[in-house]
């Protein structure tokens, strides 16, 4: 029977596949590259200025969003020398840039955290060497990168001023820690906390 539902499963997958965003495609791809221990092809996308197949294959997911893609996909390499397992990432970069620090002293306490977010908000080209410095100093830190989805959706977006990537960013950056949660008799003071607060 299984072999029966075998070909109504990969049907099914290749239907999640075809629905999903480019960016998700790029996403599932790149992690699975490092799942699948595909250190020469990682390596390749560490090398931007040296076009090779993968390159090309990452820009294939979005070719009106080329660029962003394959820059997307050199980041991922990066942010990934050397490991084993993916990370898919958590966050906009601005968010992920408040793990950027040592201690208490993260995201807009760390001086150079608040450098690097404010040079690449003020950006009005997307700003690629900032952007490399900033997951390069997440992995030095030990910290999740970005949701590389989410990277490669709002950088396709950076020149639109409807959409606000760089001012959003900077809000992630500089938003007030969420409270931790509490249980037990402390539960009450987590009750009465002003609407919208995260409980």
């Amino acid at each position: 029977m299984s072999t029966e539902t075998a070909p109504d499963d990969a049907l099914t997958a290749h239907h999640a596949w075809e629905e999903a965003e480019p960016s998700e495609r790029l996403t599932a791809w790149l992690t699975s590259l490092v799942r699948n221990r595909e250190y020469g092809q990682l390596a390749d996308l560490r090398r931007p200025r040296v076009r090779t197949n993968t390159h090309i294959r990452a820009g294939w997911f979005d070719p009106e969003q080329r660029e962003v893609f394959e820059q997307v996909a050199f980041l991922f390499a990066l942010y990934h020398r050397g490991t084993s397992k993916p990370s898919y990432g958590a966050g906009s970069l601005g968010a992920a840039a408040r793990r950027i620090g040592s201690g208490a002293a993260r995201g807009p306490k760390d001086p150079g955290a608040a450098r690097l977010i404010d040079r690449i908000v003020s950006s009005r080209r997307i700003p690629w060497r900032h952007l490399q410095h900033a997951v390069a100093r997440l992995r030095s830190c030990d910290q999740a990168p970005p949701s590389w989805t989410q990277l490669a959706e709002d950088l396709s977006r950076w020149n639109d001023r409807k959409a606000g990537i760089a001012d959003q960013w900077a809000v992630d950056f500089h938003a007030p820690p969420t409270p931790p949660r509490t249980t037990g008799k402390s539960a009450k003071t987590t009750e009465t906390t002003p609407k919208g607060m995260t409980k």
